[in-house]
């Protein structure tokens, strides 16, 4: 039987699943619970690996409109064309250009796009480019990847699908088309 911890407690280290929204945190020795910070839920259970299927839930994410107009939005201020991979990070939006075959994503020292946060894995997810597209792999993480709110080993990515690493929303924004108007802003043409 589980027991069930509230908002405040000491629980010692470990990972804590939200009753209200199965949203998964985790904590230090002495760090007491806080409230959910997906949904502001206030009970919580021990997190495991073992019981239960809620490692296998859809995530919330935005509309398909919404990412869309997001990534256009993105596109229009891009310095170039190319693929970018995209955060916030506080205020700042974070443009991460996709260059090399493999662009790995983790909390290792050793990943590309490096997110030191204990919902991340060391080797979370790896971004492959090759000929007949862009995929996201999930690379053995805890918490899994999700693209659009669907939890995934592996997918082709589209322009302007969220990717789900850990507490982190990335989109992918693919603007190898041609010229943006960020080009326009920077005086730089699409052929340079």
């Amino acid at each position: 039987m589980e027991t069930t911890l509230t908002t405040g407690t000491l629980a010692g280290t470990g990972s804590f699943r939200c009753l209200a929204c199965d949203d998964i945190i985790t904590l230090n020795a002495l760090d007491p619970l806080p409230p959910c910070p997906s949904c502001g839920g206030t009970s919580y259970v021990r997190a495991s690996l073992f019981v239960g299927e809620t490692l296998h839930r859809e995530v919330p994410s935005g509309s398909s409109e919404d990412r869309h107009k997001r990534a256009q939005d993105i596109r229009e201020e891009l310095p170039e064309p190319g693929q970018y991979l995209t955060y916030e990070d506080g205020e700042r939006l974070v443009l991460v250009p996709l260059v090399r075959e493999w662009t790995r994503i983790g909390r290792s020292l050793a990943a590309d796009v490096r997110f030191d946060d204990p919902t991340v894995s060391r080797r979370h997810a790896l971004i492959v480019r090759q000929h007949d597209g862009v995929r996201v792999l999930d690379d053995r993480s805890l918490n899994g990847v999700f693209v659009n709110g669907e939890r995934v080993e592996w997918r082709a990515l589209e322009d302007g699908d969220e990717i789900l690493v850990g507490r982190y929303r990335l989109q992918f924004v693919d603007a190898e088309q041609g010229p943006t108007r960020g080009l326009a802003r920077f005086g730089r043409r699409a052929d340079a």
